[in-house]
């Protein structure tokens, strides 16, 4: 069971880089919000490694899940993936995500505080694995399935958030607060839209944004989401470094750019690679820039 397993982490949930990609996204949250509210007295212990942790968990349930739910579909789109195939056992997940799970309860009951709040990201979760008791009505519904399971990011970012106000008393609801649950939501909103996008000669049965709206229509919106996203990071990134700034606005310049080019002839590049290589550079820009302005200030200890 264990090589099972390990050929499909290899393939889909990469250990290590995910597990480095937990700890930008917790932390890249609680600092960004930490040092907009005028906080420069941090500490660092055992609950910020459990909301680490949390976050790393969580997102490969959300991949275990999403293969369970999509298991007939892949064997006839993707039958080469690791689950489809036979490579791995439904048994073998179902154990390794039954381990995983109660590891992270215990760890949060225990150190944190904000239980609440787990406890609904995880329901969340398990009613998204569960098409919300509508999978009829969902499964052939591209726009249905993107607003009932894309939110579980909000929820996700809402768990850090919370903890961070709690620990250092801060208010739930505030400009900071609201700007970082959706700064950090857009992305994944953006591209979950942008990778189904294809030119018209790229399409195939598999159901696209471009194939229910024209891909002219589907890349507009996703060029007002980046327009909206990229407002939320100007500001919270005003105050820690003007430099970021600078470089925030030369990329979403440069990504409108690649929007008009792609409406204007689709057959030239994937939209989805120019999206990811924006969101890697602009999500590269708010933590380097954060980094920069917490080892300048010497905050944390």
């Amino acid at each position: 069971m264990l090589k099972r397993l390990l050929t499909y982490y290899k393939e889909m949930y990469p250990l290590i880089p995910r597990f480095l990609l937990a700890i930008i996204y917790f932390f890249e949250i609680y600092f960004i919000l930490l040092l907009n509210v005028g906080k420069s007295d941090f500490s660092i212990g055992i609950q910020e490694w459990t909301g680490v942790w949390t976050i790393f968990t969580f997102l490969m349930a959300l991949r275990i899940a999403d293969d369970f739910k999509d298991y007939e579909h892949d064997q006839r789109l993707f039958p080469d993936r690791a689950l489809p195939s036979g490579r791995v056992k439904k048994r073998d997940l179902a154990i390794a995500l039954a381990v995983m799970v109660t590891i992270t309860v215990v760890l949060n009951v225990i150190f944190m505080n904000n239980i609440g709040w787990f406890l609904f990201l995880f329901i969340y979760g398990t009613l998204m694995s569960l098409w919300f008791f509508s999978k009829a009505k969902i499964q052939k519904s591209l726009p249905l399935a993107l607003v009932t399971h894309n939110p579980v990011m909000m929820v996700m970012n809402i768990y850090i958030i919370t903890f961070v106000c709690y620990k250092y008393q801060l208010p739930l609801l505030s400009l900071p607060t609201v700007l970082l649950a959706f700064t950090m939501y857009f992305p994944s909103l953006i591209w979950e839209i942008s990778r189904k996008i294809r030119a018209p000669k790229d399409e195939t049965e598999y159901v696209t944004y471009s194939q229910l709206f024209t891909y002219q229509k589907a890349t507009r919106f996703v060029q007002v989401l980046t327009i909206i996203d990229i407002l939320t990071n100007f500001i919270l990134l005003w105050n820690i470094s003007k430099i970021g700034v600078v470089v925030l606005l030369a990329n979403v310049i440069w990504m409108t750019i690649q929007f008009q080019q792609f409406i204007h002839d689709p057959t030239r590049f994937s939209i989805k690679n120019r999206v990811e290589r924006y969101t890697y550079i602009t999500e590269t820009t708010m933590v380097l820039s954060v980094a920069a302005h917490l080892l300048l200030q010497g905050f944390v200890r």
